[in-house]
């Protein structure tokens, strides 16, 4: 993995600011590489000191990967303590209220863009007693808008309060998922934007979902695969097993043992892990174009194409979920060339999606209405594992939220 070599000025840098620069230096090489391909060597020398003296501040990787997961959550909660403290006596008392702490949450993200996101892909690595803690700490955060959000909106029922501060949150957390460039202010007020608009949202009811000209159904990740090939079966048990723990943590005699063959089976079908992981993402991506370019072409309108584009995504997220958290999680397992080609694909699903939003809302930027497709992506990939029941009312739910955060709702 390739390390920042130190500056000599960082190198004279006092040690009572080390453990602080060792997790600044780990927090980023776990975003950008991943857990596993990071070595506590790596660490030592991009901030400048020996392995030995890494050790005597963190006991091993894992400590230290502890540490940085956890930051975000931990500024979150003291960012947002004195909020918290605001009185909510009156709608007007808990909007500000709510106003404060999109502001904190936003600055906070804004500042840790960059690492903010490992708890989204990797935090999958965490130990269970540590992964409930880190769940404890976003549910805090959750539990301070959904009181304030009560207050301010009280007509709203608390299965619909949860999905619209869920949605307001998974906003501003998708920044930390792309790197797309736009001015600080312009970006703090493009997230405040849309945030609101989802704690102002509406919802349909359960019952009142409508009829798309969806695409042909596709077959979901679970669906028992007896008749098929049994090279799809193998990158099938390969898309559930890296999804559930990891692409790291599975290892071929896994894969082989679920499909009833012997590594020597899986060879004959595949060179090896990583060509099952290409396969999965393969898929993904042709499937997902599939689902988008049906999309598009049954559109009356560019308003039209957006919202049926919104409902195929859901759709589609619903009968892939693991499929779809390998296909943005695991790319940079490949090799160079593939990912650079996978990445390649998934820039010009984006661009898709923001040319018709710029379409339906011209006085957007380029880069500003990606990255609201960004942050409805960002809703659907964050809410779908909590949904309880992922049906036709649930994915007419989300998709409207979608729609909310993009602006393009009636």
């Amino acid at each position: 993995m390739p390390v920042a070599v130190p500056s000599p000025a960082a190198a004279r840098t006092r040690p009572r600011d080390r453990k602080r620069r060792i997790e600044e230096a780990a927090a980023l090489a776990f975003a950008q590489h991943g857990y596993h391909a990071v070595g506590m060597q790596d660490i030592a020398a991009a901030v400048g000191i020996s392995a030995p003296a890494l050790y005597r501040h963190f006991p091993n990787k894992y400590a230290l990967f502890v540490q940085t997961a956890f930051t975000m959550a931990h500024r979150l909660i003291e960012d947002t303590d004195a909020v918290a403290a605001l009185p909510l006596d009156s709608a007007e008392e808990a909007k500000v209220a709510l106003d404060a702490l999109v502001d904190a949450v936003i600055a906070t993200t804004v500042e840790m863009r960059a690492t903010g996101g490992i708890y989204r892909w990797e935090g999958r690595y965490l130990e269970p007693d540590d992964r409930d803690l880190l769940t404890a700490e976003f549910r805090t955060l959750r539990g301070r808008f959904e009181s304030a959000h009560a207050v301010y909106r009280p007509d709203v029922d608390e299965t619909d309060r949860r999905l619209l501060v869920l949605g307001a949150l998974s906003v501003v957390a998708s920044i930390t998922a792309h790197r797309t460039v736009v001015g600080a202010k312009a970006l703090r007020t493009l997230l405040a934007d849309a945030a609101w608009r989802a704690l102002d949202g509406t919802l349909p009811a359960a019952g009142d979902t409508t009829e798309t000209d969806a695409a042909p159904a596709a077959r979901p990740d679970d669906e028992p695969a007896s008749d098929r090939g049994r090279r799809a079966r193998l990158i099938d048990a390969a898309i559930r097993q890296f999804a559930a723990r990891g692409y790291n943590e599975v290892t071929i005699e896994d894969i082989a043992v679920e499909v009833d063959l012997t590594p020597s089976g899986v060879y004959r079908h595949f060179d090896g892990k990583s060509a099952l992981l290409l396969a999965a993402c393969d898929r993904a991506a042709v499937e997902l174009e599939r689902a988008a370019l049906h999309a598009r072409e049954s559109a009356s309108s560019p308003e039209d194409a957006l919202r049926r584009l919104s409902r195929a995504y859901v759709d589609h997220t619903f009968s892939h979920l693991a499929l779809m958290r390998i296909y943005f999680s695991e790319i940079g397992n490949l090799a160079p060339e593939e990912q650079r080609r996978l990445r390649a694909v998934q820039r010009a699903h984006i661009a898709d999606w923001t040319a018709l939003l710029q379409a339906v809302r011209p006085e957007l930027s380029g880069r500003e209405a990606a990255v609201l497709v960004h942050a409805g992506l960002g809703v659907v990939a964050d809410q779908t594992p909590l949904l309880p029941v992922r049906d036709t009312a649930a994915a007419e739910r989300l998709a409207r939220l979608v729609e909310i955060v993009l602006g393009v709702a009636a």
